[in-house]
């Protein structure tokens, strides 16, 4: 009896702790959409979310400023049609996120992508919301 109780606890505790340390998506401003024009710097094609950083040029000048955008997870994005090589460094794109609510860091959630060869990407198929579509 006392073997089941740990082995409970211990499946309880593995459990509450990877709930707990997956976030909540409230620190993003879901009203405001940035678009982003730059250059992709990397696509960290990873669980549970994968990764877009951009350099995108700042207003004045030729210096960049990176932006990290959050992602789904792969697994999310292979069914929309993205692969691991959909967006590689070096590649000219155009991001739509919704900022962080917080404006001092450089970062935001997925809405879309607009790709060189004008395809838009977004997060899920299109019979699932309207997402993957080519633009006109």
């Amino acid at each position: 009896m006392r073997g089941i109780i740990g082995w409970v606890a211990a499946i309880t505790i593995c459990v509450s702790s990877s709930l707990a340390a997956h976030h909540s998506p409230a620190a993003f401003d879901r009203t405001k959409e940035l678009k982003l024009t730059g250059i992709v710097k990397e696509f960290k094609w990873q669980n549970p979310h994968t990764y877009l950083d951009v350099d995108v040029p700042k207003a004045r000048g030729s210096d960049v400023e990176t932006w990290t955008v959050e992602m789904t997870s792969p697994t999310y994005l292979a069914k929309a049609g993205w692969k691991n090589n959909t967006v590689k460094p070096g590649d000219k794109v155009t991001v739509t996120v919704n900022p962080l609510r917080e404006g001092d860091k450089n970062s935001g959630i997925f809405v879309s992508i607009l790709l060189s060869d004008g395809r838009v990407l977004r997060e899920a198929p299109a019979r699932l919301g309207g997402n993957s579509s080519t633009a006109k």
